[in-house]
């Protein structure tokens, strides 16, 4: 029996939607029928793509009765008020990490969500990757004793990549602890059970010019008496993809050859140049690709992932990597393949169809979003305040099953 479409509306035509347009173009299940941006350019690039109706208001898309779901990709600082104008037009939401800029915007989505009745799925993060939750799942089952301990790091050039002045302001929900640590955060809670009791973080601003946290190294402590140390850094020294085989966040094979790349692009731009760059790579300009149709299949694709990850247990470490789960046991090292779904993020439409068609409660649902975004705050606080800090809206993983490890 062929499964019915989804039907999506798309609030902000930008750099996140850009990355799941190849989701959304290849996955059978979706069938985008309008979107949103102020920019004329994407509107207009929109409708020649998907033939949609285009809308220079996200209100007046959601409006649109055409509409089963909408995907919130615009600026962070707009989740809430996307997310909330869409609950109002009885949609279900996909809202783009992180889920907002505060834990009360966070706690009125889920509210506002609830009244509605409608489902809200906050993604994409890494914790939806196949060899993430495979390990989850050798976590749960116990057939490698009990968790202990987790590390994770990362680092890029993300403080080098083109930005509009507010992606570099933390008030407005720029730089690395914004953007890229609820990857981590999500991940690791994700493996560990979800229950984090406290933080303790340090950030860094290793370059004035970029006047946001870049960098961040962070200690968890569980419910459960696991400890999780975090780092990142988006300054385009080291480069952790050289820990995974040359892989890329994506899963598509990288050229180490092409080493400063971003900060040579960035070398004589000033801010207007930079946006002016922003503005040509992103949906509806210039230097963007080609059909999404055709750009969105490559030669050769592994699983995502976002740096090295170790989780510890009594009788193995756990490693996911964009091929599986590497599983260094008592007695032996292995590979423990995951098949790599014939679309990229398929994991993320699983949950947000299953919530829509089925009733079926989405593991990233709001509640999960706030308790990511409460670790993530905590990080900017803990830094800041030079002091451990608890956490009060944590909730747990629920059970995927018990499997063989």
């Amino acid at each position: 029996m062929t499964e019915r479409k989804l039907r999506l509306g798309v609030a902000g035509l930008g750099r996140a939607f850009s990355l799941m347009l190849p989701t959304l173009v290849q996955d059978a299940r979706i069938e985008i029928v309008a979107g949103a941006d102020p920019r004329p350019e994407a509107r207009d690039r929109f409708t020649q793509d998907f033939a949609g109706r285009a809308y220079e208001r996200v209100a007046d898309m959601c409006a649109d009765p055409a509409i089963e779901a909408v995907y919130v990709s615009t600026p962070h600082q707009f989740h809430r008020e996307n997310v909330e104008a869409a609950a109002a037009a009885a949609k279900h939401i996909l809202c783009e990490k992180p889920m907002a800029l505060s834990v009360d915007d966070c706690r009125s989505m889920i509210e506002t969500a609830r009244r509605a009745r409608v489902a809200l799925v906050v993604g994409h993060s890494h914790s939806f990757d196949a060899p993430v939750r495979r390990a989850r799942e050798i976590v749960e089952s116990g057939a490698v004793g009990d968790l202990r301990m987790m590390s994770a790091l990362n680092y890029t050039d993300f403080i080098y990549r083109p930005r509009r002045p507010e992606e570099l302001d933390t008030a407005q929900g720029g730089g690395v602890i914004f953007n890229q640590a609820p990857h981590q955060v999500d991940t690791l809670r994700f493996i560990g059970g979800g229950m984090v009791k406290s933080v303790r973080a340090a950030t860094g601003v290793l370059d004035r010019a970029r006047r946001t946290e870049g960098a961040y190294t962070a200690f968890l402590t569980f419910e459960n008496g696991v400890g999780a140390s975090l780092t990142y850094s988006g300054y385009a020294h080291f480069d952790s993809d050289e820990l995974v085989d040359w892989i890329n966040e994506g899963g598509l094979p990288k050229n180490p050859d092409n080493y400063g790349a971003a900060r040579r692009a960035l070398s004589q731009a000033n801010e207007a140049d930079e946006l002016a760059l922003k503005a040509a790579s992103n949906y509806g300009g210039p230097r963007y690709g080609s059909d999404p149709r055709v750009s969105a299949k490559p030669a050769q694709r592994w699983h995502q992932n976002f740096g090295l990850l170790i989780a510890s247990c009594e009788h193995a470490d756990l490693r996911p990597t964009s091929k599986g789960v590497l599983i260094y046991g008592d007695q032996e090292r292995r590979l423990e393949p995951v098949p790599v779904p014939p679309v990229p993020r398929m994991e993320v439409i699983d949950e947000l169809y299953a919530a829509v068609t089925e009733g079926r409660a989405p593991v990233h649902d709001g509640a999960w979003g706030l308790a990511t975004m409460e670790v993530c705050f905590a990080i900017l606080q803990s830094a800041r305040e030079g002091r451990e800090i608890a956490l009060s809206h944590q909730v747990p993983v629920p059970p995927l099953g018990t499997v063989e490890g």
